[in-house]
């Protein structure tokens, strides 16, 4: 028992510190929901917020440049994600901001970045390392079908039930590897997939909540968000895992160092 309870405790403060820049949105959501600057609308007072926060994050040490471009890079996807989205009325933003384009104000592509950060974060404090990783060519096509699927289906088929059957297909012999103090665990890729997606969808109904963004079920009154989004962000995790993992892998090439994959 008391090991037990050890290894919780140093999982658990590695992971909450891997959620430093998510819990930071999420008490600016809280805060700003109630409070407010004169002359400055909140979404664009979020965007400053996040800003500086991730300034604070380099500064300090607590993510490297490398990471920051990774970050960067989710941020442009989900951005791109969101002016699409709002566009075809699948949710929107109601408030009014200086910083918003097509709609979308640009502290949104922040929430996208957070999970990035999240991931760079974990990989990083929990040595997390990789096993049976399939080849670049099918882990990216997988990704950009993924992808292009959020798009696509609002004008021919959705294809994401065909998706995750492929993506069970890809990576079923892959394992995640990861420390907590001196004892190494693995899991399943694929559950390691839903047990992010599951807990972002939960962040969602936070989100919406504090109004970060509205869904059309959600403009005349606050409800839970519904089970079926959990399978997109499921699928978007997916993506968000390749993105970091490939970057590794080129980098690990680049730099001469050993794969991420343990024997």
């Amino acid at each position: 028992m008391i090991r037990f309870i050890r290894l919780l405790l140093h999982f658990g403060y590695q992971e909450a510190m891997s959620c430093l820049f998510p819990v930071f949105i999420f008490a600016s959501l809280a805060v700003s929901k109630f409070v407010a600057i004169p002359g400055l609308p909140r979404y664009d007072l979020l965007l400053l917020l996040c800003l500086a926060f991730q300034v604070f994050m380099v500064k300090s040490g607590l993510e490297s440049r490398d990471e920051l471009k990774v970050i960067t890079v989710f941020h442009l996807i989900g951005l791109c994600l969101e002016i699409f989205k709002v566009h075809m009325g699948s949710w929107g933003y109601p408030e009014d901001g200086y910083s918003k384009v097509f709609g979308v104000p640009l502290y949104s592509g922040f929430m996208y970045a957070s999970v990035a950060s999240y991931l760079c974060q974990a990989w990083r404090r929990l040595d997390v390392s990789l096993a049976g990783w399939p080849k670049p060519i099918w882990v990216t096509s997988l990704g950009a079908a993924i992808y292009l699927n959020f798009f696509t289906h609002h004008f021919i088929w959705d294809l994401r039930w065909v998706l995750m059957v492929l993506m069970f297909v890809v990576f079923w012999r892959s394992k995640v590897y990861f420390r907590v103090t001196h004892e190494r665990f693995s899991m399943p890729i694929p559950l390691c997939y839903f047990l992010i997606g599951f807990f972002i969808w939960i962040a969602e109904n936070i989100a919406t909540f504090f109004g970060a963004w509205a869904y059309p079920n959600q403009r005349s009154g606050w409800e839970l968000v519904h089970f079926g989004k959990i399978s997109s962000w499921f699928l978007l995790v997916i993506v968000s895992f390749i993105i970091v993992a490939e970057l590794k892998h080129v980098k690990a090439r680049r730099t001469g160092g050993k794969p991420v994959e343990p024997n």
